[in-house]
């Protein structure tokens, strides 16, 4: 009868477990990630899915997006078959995508996971980083590189300046085929002060003295419009300057081993976070809240160089997981890479991309 008693109490509890685990199955969700691939959505991964995924058992399919978000997300809500869960966007984007309401306004002290000392998030994030529609996860800067190996030892480039020095810095460039950063970079290498840049552009005499600094190094540009264009191009030695995200170069440099050094002057950096198209909260409200937390944050600074966008974070930048080395140095944010930093104006980019990228295509075709 004892053995019988127990025979049934494991037949129970197996039961159980079974129950348990195809109710686990049951709440499972395939959550479709969209991201800008190559090193930054490989950071994602190790720092924010896959601890997830173990966590939960859900699954992340993260979808490497071609082209611009803000329009993807339009033609999917005119399609109405909206199969993005989350979208990585940038803030001037997102701007826009929520006053057309394509994505969801956020509660952020409600959603967001508080500092480990209880600081509520809109006061643990970068000051005015958070906006209606918007959640920053990452500090990370427009930056121009160049291969080393081009330039003789004592003669290397150290300026934005020089990038526009055709006859002491010869050789190909490579830049980003929009008006943004370019029009910014263009104005430095003129003599305006970084601080007063935006103020610049905000005339018309601004931007023609942007596109005629433009003018002198036009004819020996390679215009590029995917991330992992300028590294291959710098690597190949196609191009001796090329414009990118730090990111990107900080992957090459570290992981590649390739000769490329980081022209910090004048870098324009920015954020970049997480939008939730409309109708998806639900869905994507608890992996929000834990991949946006301090110590995600902190542990995707471990693979890339992007500074972590909560102040909480600030001491737990380490070193990279795969080399050891001290990222700190490598962050945009560090005082000596930072002097004649430019905060992207998303306000000015919101109000005059349209009118501006016109322009510039214009001038691209003369």
């Amino acid at each position: 009868m004892k053995k019988s008693l127990m025979t049934k109490g494991a037949t129970v509890a197996a039961m159980g477990l079974s129950t348990l685990a195809m109710a686990v199955a049951a709440q499972a969700e395939t959550l479709n990630i969209v991201s800008w691939g190559g090193a930054y959505s490989m950071s994602q991964q190790k720092a924010y899915h896959e601890p997830w995924m173990e966590k939960t058992g859900d699954e992340i399919v993260n979808i490497d997006r071609s082209g611009n978000a803000l329009a993807g997300l339009r033609a999917q809500n005119q399609a109405g078959n909206v199969t993005w869960d989350l979208v990585d966007m940038l803030p001037a984007d997102a701007l826009i995508a929520c006053a057309e309401g394509l994505i969801e306004p956020l509660d952020h002290d409600q959603l967001l996971a508080d500092a480990p000392d209880g600081t509520p998030p809109t006061e643990d994030f970068i000051d005015n980083s958070l906006t209606e529609c918007f959640v920053p996860s990452i500090v990370y800067s427009n930056i121009v590189a160049f291969n080393t190996e081009m330039f003789p030892e004592g003669k290397q480039p150290s300026t934005i300046a020089d990038v526009f020095d055709l006859e002491n810095y010869p050789g190909k460039r490579t830049l980003l085929r929009k008006p943004i950063n370019n029009l910014e970079w263009a104005l430095v290498a003129d003599g305006v002060a970084p601080e007063d840049v935006y103020d610049v552009l905000e005339t018309e005499e601004g931007v023609q003295r942007a596109f005629a600094k433009l003018d002198t190094i036009k004819d020996e540009v390679i215009w590029w419009e995917e991330g992992a264009q300028p590294p291959q191009l710098l690597a190949d030695q196609e191009v001796a300057f090329g414009s990118a995200y730090n990111g990107r170069i900080f992957n090459a440099m570290v992981t590649e081993d390739q000769p490329f050094e980081i022209i910090w002057d004048a870098q324009v950096f920015e954020l970049d976070g997480w939008v939730v198209p409309t109708g998806k909260l639900d869905k994507v409200k608890d992996y929000l809240h834990f991949a946006t937390d301090t110590q995600r944050l902190a542990d995707q600074a471990k693979y890339i160089s992007y500074g972590p966008a909560r102040k909480s974070t600030s001491d737990m930048v380490s070193t990279h997981a795969e080399t050891g080395i001290d990222m700190t140095p490598h962050m945009p944010t560090y005082p000596p890479n930072f002097e004649t930093a430019i905060p992207k104006d998303d306000e000015f980019w919101a109000d005059n991309n349209d009118e501006l990228t016109q322009r510039f295509n214009a001038w691209l075709a003369q």
